[in-house]
């Protein structure tokens, strides 16, 4: 999965999606899907839910202790960018709900130019309709005009974090381009890689997708 947005992350950043902010919406405690997007835009702003997460980029952008390693990670995006990484120019995080109809609530951001969001609506909603209403919402935080990058999985209804089982919102492609569709979106790529092993039992998901909308109109 990590390779696979990586290079997927790599391929739109810098073509059609640039602009002076980049929203990501469900960071968690990863900067992963951020590291293309530092050549395209000024500012970029994490955002979660938790507080846990909270600390854990803000340990990685302030360098301290007990931060997360992510050099081999930072390395492959320098591989794929021809060795021209370069460091945030400015970053932010911020507290997230997608269920609220300005999510960055209370903060009010001007609309940005591109949303990111990977592994996140699928976890924090509980059924099809739920998820239709935090999609609109998070379309909020975008300019028309402007770009969202949506990437997660087909067909998961669990996954294991150690010990621990998590439910997840299952997802199918037709659903995902309709729900797009009535929030004004424009579909430019859509791209599912199915999945070919069925060995490993800590997550029943059938393929992986990665989005690529432009917002065609205020919502």
């Amino acid at each position: 999965m990590l390779l696979f947005n990586l290079w997927k992350y790599h391929r739109s950043s810098g073509s059609v999606v640039t602009g002076d902010t980049l929203i990501d919406i469900g960071s968690g405690p990863a900067i992963h899907q951020l590291l293309s997007a530092c050549e395209s835009f000024k500012e970029i702003i994490a955002s979660d839910y938790t507080y846990r997460n909270h600390q854990e980029l803000e340990k990685w952008l302030k360098n301290e202790p007990g931060a997360f390693d992510w050099t081999p990670v930072v390395k492959y995006v320098c591989e794929l960018e021809g060795n021209r990484y370069r460091d945030w120019k400015k970053q932010i995080v911020l507290k997230c709900d997608v269920h609220k109809s300005n999510p960055m609530d209370p903060v009010i951001l001007p609309p940005a130019d591109c949303l990111v969001s990977s592994l996140c609506l699928e976890g924090a909603c509980k059924d099809l309709t739920t998820y239709r209403i935090a999609l609109k919402n998070i379309s909020s935080l975008l300019k028309p005009g402007g770009h969202l990058v949506l990437s997660g999985v087909l067909g998961c209804s669990f996954y294991m974090v150690g010990p621990k089982r998590f439910s997840s919102l299952v997802l199918g492609e037709e659903f995902l381009r309709e729900a797009l569709s009535d929030t004004g979106f424009i579909i430019q790529e859509f791209e599912v890689l199915i999945r070919d092993d069925n060995t490993d039992d800590s997550c029943d998901f059938s393929g992986k997708f990665f989005i690529l909308a432009r917002k065609e109109e205020a919502i």
